[in-house]
């Protein structure tokens, strides 16, 4: 297969897929959760940089999300197994609440 060309930044990434930003974040925050080469760093100027994702890694997050979704306590448990932000978390679980309506 091709090399993706392209490398979408994860609020692109959240804007295009209808998911809560700082979900993607947390997920992507363990690059073991996407293959090695679709979850890249980019620099932006800023001291941190920017995360990006490449089409596959679109795809792979996708896939990651709905299997958690299956999960007992699915994105709340795997948000408190990832030690969030019980605020934050009660903001991904409103926007997932939406997701279902």
């Amino acid at each position: 297969m091709a090399r993706s060309r392209f490398i979408y930044t994860l609020k692109q990434v959240a804007g295009m897929i209808g998911e809560n930003l700082e979900l993607i974040e947390e997920v992507t925050a363990n690059s073991d959760n996407i293959s090695e080469g679709e979850l890249v760093y980019v620099s932006d100027g800023s001291e941190d940089g920017t995360k990006g994702l490449t089409e596959k890694g679109i795809e792979e997050l996708q896939s990651l999300l709905a299997d958690i979704r299956t999960w007992d306590g699915g994105i709340r448990e795997f948000l408190i197994d990832a030690q969030c932000d019980p605020e934050m978390i009660e903001r991904i679980m409103l926007d997932e609440m939406k997701r279902v309506l």
